[in-house]
């Protein structure tokens, strides 16, 4: 069996899949093992040990005395877990479990802790909690859990062969957006979902975040980018719920990820992680700034 396919279309991922009666996750486990010509327990071995990595941020992230270098963040994650486990949550156990997680991954990376670039620091909260968050809450097992992280892992590939995930080349959108779009497709996929409500959920959940600039204050991936982190797992869940529901997008997969690099091709340089525009630029913005670094750098 030969896959000729190259990850530059979420529609032949799913064209493929049809093909060959598989999920997206078998049909890239299955052409990742023959491209690198691995056993195929091996490729997934491997993918389980990143999952395992994302599992153990929750615990130190949740810790209510962490805080980052800069001490701007830290504490939001614990706050959140309370109300979720103490059946506090307006939203209910899965959507705020799915939120502290997102959180919990995000303030660890921001006190310099040991996460998973999913697919980049920036947004590493997303894919983790929308995963652990489906185990946890709605039964689903590791092994289901990690074959996921291959389908969202494929969507984060066609992106980046189309548009970005860095936010200095096209924003936010392409950091938390990309995030939350692999989350939608692993979330779906994992609920029983087809190829091809995989690829509305994909569509339905970067139209959701389109034109998100990356502003980031005092330069650093803290404010806005954990709170981000929790919003765009809720995209996720939101895009996966209508597409699950048979909603379909419009607007394609792959014509949405086009827009999106238009779009982040036609921000403005201070919108683009230069912090020099956005929530960056605001009067508290700036004070953060000189209190993080001092009044004399800009």
């Amino acid at each position: 069996m030969e896959f000729d396919f190259n990850y530059h279309s979420v529609a032949e991922l799913v064209s493929e899949a049809l093909k060959y009666q598989t999920t997206i996750s078998g049909l890239v486990l299955k052409q990742q093992a023959q491209q690198m010509e691995l056993p195929e327990k091996e490729i997934f071995a491997h993918m389980q040990e990143t999952y395992q990595v994302m599992a153990s941020c929750i615990q130190p992230g949740c810790d209510p005395g962490l805080k980052s270098a800069s001490g701007l963040t830290g504490g939001s994650a614990c706050k959140l877990r309370r109300v979720s486990e103490d059946g506090r949550s307006l939203t209910g156990s899965l959507l705020s479990g799915a939120l502290y997680r997102a959180l919990a991954v995000s303030e660890l990376n921001a006190a310099m802790g040991r996460i998973v670039a999913a697919p980049t620091a920036g947004s590493c909260g997303i894919l983790p909690a929308a995963l652990l968050t489906m185990e946890a809450e709605r039964g689903c097992s590791v092994p289901d859990c990690v074959m996921a992280m291959f389908t969202a892992s494929a969507i984060g590939m066609v992106i980046a062969n189309n548009a970005s995930l860095a936010g200095a080349q096209g924003g936010c959108q392409a950091e938390c957006g990309s995030a939350s779009a692999m989350a939608a497709a692993a979330i779906t996929e994992l609920a029983g979902g087809s190829p091809q409500m995989v690829s509305h959920a994909v569509a339905i959940a970067l139209k959701n975040i389109l034109g998100l600039v990356c502003d980031p204050v005092a330069g650093l991936v803290e404010i806005p980018c954990i709170k981000r982190n929790a919003s765009g797992t809720a995209g996720a869940f939101v895009a996966a719920e209508l597409a699950l529901a048979g909603i379909e997008s419009a607007i394609p997969a792959d014509e949405v990820i086009w827009a999106m690099k238009k779009v982040g091709d036609s921000m403005s340089s201070s919108l683009k992680e230069t912090a020099e525009g956005g929530l960056a630029a605001t009067p508290t913005g700036k004070k953060l700034h000189e209190q993080v670094f001092g009044t004399g750098r800009k």
